[in-house]
């Protein structure tokens, strides 16, 4: 048998867009399309807007939920915008 924490299935894990991708790609991601400036704007926390870096925002959102998934769900908003160009 196949070591499953949370017993998530590979079938939802195969249709997760956001598997395979970890948080500070995501993040560089979004970064580079939108900027700190505006990503603080999107999404209103200090670490986006007050001397902003990679690794200081990625310390909070590791330890910071509700910020983490306001992070992702933009990042997919952005994938599916992206995906729908091509």
């Amino acid at each position: 048998m196949i070591n499953n924490p949370g017993n998530i299935s590979m079938e939802t894990q195969k249709n997760n867009p956001l598997h395979g991708i970890s948080l500070e790609t995501v993040l560089q991601r979004l970064v580079d399309h939108f900027g700190w400036s505006i990503l603080g704007k999107l999404i209103h926390i200090n670490c986006f807007i007050e001397n902003p870096s990679i690794q200081s925002s990625l310390k909070f959102l590791r330890k910071t939920p509700w910020a983490r998934k306001k992070v992702e769900e933009l990042y997919l908003q952005i994938h599916e915008s992206d995906n729908k160009k091509q």
